[in-house]
């Protein structure tokens, strides 16, 4: 069946969770619905304001522009504009913007009949974020707490954390976090290899079948998931991932205050090693 026909055949009335048939239309290949006029908007928003931060700010270099959050007198209020108050409205419509994304994709689940496995995974990337920008400034007393906006800025802060736990990556959820993105990322990479290698063959060789895939991976490593699980295991891990690096930035500042090679300890003070 052809793209277009298959996309046509899915393209019903239905499914929206609020609206109805409001914006229940497509544009172009596009889904449109509510939420996807809500992302739209949220992302509108706050890219004009992430605009008007740089355009009051020292400078337009890509790399140096920087929107931080408040300063910590300002607790958990609301902060000028010019102080931080910027930050604060563009959170606000970047979580906006993402959980609209995330309710679109549940409409389109919907309108298609299946399950809502890709809203829950991009839910994953969303807590992320959230417990980046809010959930630990919430936990710590202050939104100054939060990331900045920027590149550089950026990176700076993300190095800052680290110094101020003395070594970040003896943080036990930072090390299962690291592990589920490296293990996603290789699981699937194997799949999309052994996958072009049976669908574009050399000259004069056919296409081969989805269980020359399964045997390629029993040979390679005696057990194959098949087609179907290795999508349910690189889902599992994907969404390990997000979830694993949320619990790793909460835990670090409200809950645990110290270095993280001192975690450890308790390792070292086993009654068996002495």
């Amino acid at each position: 069946m052809a793209m277009l026909n298959f996309e046509y055949k899915y393209r019903v009335r239905g499914g929206t969770l609020v609206g109805g048939d409001l914006f229940d239309f497509w544009a172009g290949p596009f889904y449109v619905g509510f939420f996807g006029v809500t992302t739209i908007f949220f992302a509108l928003v706050g890219t004009l304001l992430i605009i008007w931060g740089a355009a009051i700010g020292p400078t337009w270099n890509i790399w140096r522009i920087n929107i931080a959050p408040p300063d910590l007198k300002y607790g958990l209020g609301l902060a000028p504009l010019r102080e931080g108050g910027l930050w604060q409205w563009i959170t606000f419509c970047a979580i906006g913007a993402f959980s609209s994304w995330a309710l679109r994709m549940v409409e389109i689940a919907r309108k298609l009949g299946m399950g809502l496995h890709v809203p829950i995974a991009f839910s994953g990337a969303i807590l992320a974020y959230v417990t980046l920008e809010v959930f630990r400034p919430l936990a710590m007393g202050a939104w100054g707490n939060g990331f900045p906006y920027g590149i550089i800025s950026h990176l700076d802060w993300v190095s800052n954390i680290g110094y101020e736990h003395l070594q970040f990556h003896y943080n036990p959820a930072h090390m299962i976090a690291v592990t589920f993105f490296f293990t996603t990322t290789f699981i699937l990479s194997m799949h999309g290899g052994v996958v072009l290698s049976a669908l574009n063959p050399g000259k004069d060789e056919v296409v081969k079948p989805s269980g020359y895939e399964d045997s390629f991976f029993r040979d390679l490593m005696v057990y194959s998931i098949g087609p179907l699980g290795i999508h349910r295991l690189g889902w599992f891990c994907a969404i390990n991932a997000g979830v694993w690096s949320a619990i790793c930035i909460i835990i670090s500042g409200p809950f645990w205050t110290r270095g993280w090679p001192e975690w450890w300890n308790w390792w070292l003070n086993l009654p068996f090693w002495s």
